[in-house]
């Protein structure tokens, strides 16, 4: 991929994966909802920034290459790469950004991860029934599926909701998404679901300007720590493990474990080897947050017991909660305690059978949570 595509692609990416927030709606619903957290703009924003980066790079003293990293080795003090280009570049501590599939980070546990996976289109339609000052979270209507048995039955067990982020009124970004899955729903699967809610929406497609396969891994372990390379996005564990999420967490991060990095090398005693990889990698995942993440495990291990029904009725009491607990929980802000106080209220909320669900389910993924997080405090 040169580097133009690449260029594009991350814009893309920016455009599609801004954290805006609309309930879902049930199917006799109008089209109002809950006010967005972000409006369009700021995915414009996103886009723009990651512009000016892939642009201008020397403005931020920074060299971009493109080759693939063909093998890193370690020695006591400093780290190298070699590059299929024949490029070898040594470093004190190597940050592998590289994503999930990455073969340089460590594992010590099976990664037993689910699956979010997505079809989505930026396109030119002749029309379309949104809010132009609004975007759509979570659609997980099912009516587009009634001449559809096959899609429909399939639908009731692994369900998929809409995500919708209108430019104008004939500029829409439209993405089917299944949340959580596992092994994971098949891709044409979910575009043949796409089809028939676009068909049933009367939303006529004149051009797709770009379109999107996206397959991203959640939960699962944390890699093993600490090791020799650092990670940081994909491959690093901080993918929300109930929401996919990844973009917003890893900025808010970056800054800290940068400087955590700069300190290290900065000192008069030139901290380097194990004891950088300790600092580096106990910086990203202090034992606080490594708590916190297994209670969102926990909810993606929830999430995947539950059929369409059971997943409306929870997102039903998922938003009733107060606004500062499910946008917390959402953007990963919140504490332990506060995770622990959105559990109870949520279970508070609940409808009956919701709460039925929740007894009849939750009580593998709740032990096994709850293992973890003794192991973690010890």
């Amino acid at each position: 991929m040169g580097t133009e595509a690449r260029k594009k692609r991350a814009i893309g990416a920016a455009a599609a994966f801004s954290s805006s927030i609309l309930a879902d709606l049930p199917d006799d619903a109008g089209g109002d909802g809950v006010e967005p957290t972000e409006t369009v703009d700021a995915a414009r924003d996103d886009a723009l920034l990651l512009d000016s980066f892939f642009s201008k790079p020397t403005c931020l003293g920074l060299a971009l290459r493109f080759p693939k990293v063909w093998k890193v080795e370690h020695e006591e003090f400093e780290s190298s790469i070699v590059c299929d280009d024949g490029t070898e570049l040594k470093a004190s501590l190597i940050v592998d950004a590289s994503g999930f599939t990455s073969s340089f980070i460590e594992y010590d546990k099976p990664r037993n991860v689910g699956y979010q996976i997505a079809h989505g289109i930026l396109a030119e339609v002749d029309s379309h029934p949104f809010d132009l000052d609004k975007m759509v979270l979570m659609d997980w209507r099912d009516s587009h599926l009634g001449n559809e048995p096959y899609l429909r039955a399939n639908n009731s067990k692994l369900p998929t909701f809409l995500y919708v982020m209108p430019f104008d009124s004939n500029l829409v970004f439209l993405e089917e998404t299944s949340l959580v899955s596992r092994p994971v729903l098949p891709y044409m699967e979910v575009k043949k679901r796409m089809v028939a809610r676009l068909r049933h929406l009367g939303i006529r497609v004149r051009t797709v300007i770009e379109d999107e396969k996206c397959l991203i891994p959640m939960g699962g372990p944390l890699p093993k720590i600490p090791q020799s390379v650092m990670a940081i996005g994909g491959n690093s564990g901080i993918v929300h493990p109930s929401t996919g999420y990844t973009v917003a967490q890893t900025m808010a991060v970056a800054p800290f474990l940068a400087e955590t990095i700069a300190e290290c090398l900065g000192s008069t005693r030139m901290i380097r080897g194990t004891p950088l990889y300790h600092r580096a990698w106990n910086g990203l995942w202090p034992v606080e947050r490594r708590l916190s993440r297994e209670f969102y495990n926990f909810g993606m291990e929830t999430l995947l017991k539950l059929d369409l029904n059971g997943t409306r009725r929870f997102f039903d009491a998922f938003f009733e909660l107060n606004p500062y607990y499910w946008q917390g929980f959402l953007s990963s802000r919140l504490s332990l305690g506060e995770l622990l106080l959105l559990g109870v209220s949520l279970f508070g909320k609940a409808s009956s059978p919701s709460k039925l669900d929740m007894v009849r389910k939750c009580p593998v993924p709740l032990v096994k949570m709850v293992g973890n997080v003794a192991l973690e405090a010890i």
